[in-house]
């Protein structure tokens, strides 16, 4: 099971760190993902890390603004957000492969936890 949390209302500017806390105990041998879904869109890739850490991918539109880390003795992954803006207003859900290896690609990610809302205000 996954947990996300650290969601909130923030003001443009601002930053954020999403948590996502796994009850699993296979956690550390697996990539993990974040994706958000805003309003009447469909949900689209933001971040991935490998099994380890020492691997990381970010989308376009979240580039040099968001580090993703993992503490595998926590079982926790992170998603650090700087310099947010109203355009990254959506519900951000983490995920797990079963693969150790990151991908973007939503459909390969099989654990899903249940969001955590972040509103940007302008």
């Amino acid at each position: 099971q996954l947990q996300a949390s650290g969601g909130g209302l923030v003001q443009a500017g601002d930053s954020l760190r999403l948590s996502c806390a796994a009850s699993r105990g296979s956690f550390s041998s697996y990539a993990l993902g974040w994706f958000r879904q805003a309003p009447g869109k469909e949900r689209e890739f933001v971040a991935a890390i490998n099994w380890s850490g020492t691997s990381t991918y970010y989308a376009d539109s979240v580039k040099g603004r968001s580090t993703c880390s993992r503490d595998n003795a926590r079982n926790t992954v992170y998603l650090q957000m700087n310099s947010l803006k109203p355009e990254d207003t959506a519900v951000y859900y983490c995920a797990s492969r079963v693969n150790s290896m990151l991908t973007t690609r939503l459909n390969e990610y099989i654990y899903w936890g249940q969001g955590t809302l972040v509103t940007v205000s302008s």
